[in-house]
């Protein structure tokens, strides 16, 4: 039997009288990848949120790795948040750092054993995302889509168990958009990973997932693969395949 590494029961958040997640419940497997689809202001970020320890729930429950994030300290938090990567839309990288410096910096509080060690360790997660040869560069240099590869490498350096993507497709090209969700769906099945892909972009979604969420007035209201959702009666699913 598969075991569920993310499980999440009746959960509740909101911001005063704004309810934004007012009942999601949701398992995921170990090795799979969960795209969560949903319109903007949905609360897809702040589900991920929740389920990192940034923002308390006010009802349910979270589990992570067989821990219930509420009953955690912040240092059983940052224990859990150590087994996660997290691609943020921006991609988040220091822009005074090169790419290499920007690949070393998850690596400070675990150092390898030598100078050799770090470089090898570095320049197989550019080879990765098919960015060797930009090691050197600054950021400023790279345009979008190398800077989310380079955001993505970062992420997968530590080899964490579990990938949190936070709209991995925002602002790029169809044609790169595409090349990003192929390389989430390579790096997941490379390393069996477990993703949660938090997208409205449905091609995303269909290239990088194994399963779909829609989440629409803070409940999940439909969930199954790309060809089951695409022939969905309701609406509110409807209205992300047309």
């Amino acid at each position: 039997m598969e075991s569920i590494i993310i499980e999440i029961e009746h959960l509740k958040k909101s911001f005063g009288s704004n309810k934004v997640l007012t009942d999601i419940n949701l398992q995921v497997k170990k090795g799979e990848s969960v795209a969560i689809l949903g319109k903007s202001g949905t609360g897809k970020s702040v589900l991920i949120k929740c389920l990192v320890g940034l923002l308390e729930a006010d009802k349910g429950s979270i589990g992570i790795l067989g821990k219930n994030i509420s009953d955690l300290d912040e240092n059983g938090l940052n224990e859990i948040r150590k087994k996660i990567g997290f691609l943020f839309q921006s991609a988040a990288l220091y822009d005074s750092l090169t790419v290499r410096e920007n690949l070393e910096f998850p690596l400070r509080n675990f150092p390898p054993k030598s100078e050799d060690e770090l470089n090898a360790i570095v320049l197989e997660a550019l080879q990765n995302v098919n960015l060797k040869e930009a090691i050197d560069k600054m950021p400023s240099e790279l345009s979008g889509g190398m800077r989310k590869r380079v955001g993505l490498a970062r992420s997968l350096i530590l080899k964490p168990e579990i990938m949190f993507y936070d709209e991995p497709t925002t602002g790029l090209d169809p044609i790169t958009s595409k090349e990003i969700s192929r390389l989430i769906l390579e790096m997941q099945r490379k390393y069996n990973t477990t993703s949660i892909i938090i997208t409205h972009d449905v091609e995303c979604a269909r290239i990088a997932s194994n399963r779909m969420v829609v989440i629409d007035d803070g409940v999940c209201i439909a969930e199954g693969t790309f060809k089951e959702l695409s022939k969905s009666e309701n609406k509110n699913v409807k209205a992300f395949f047309e």
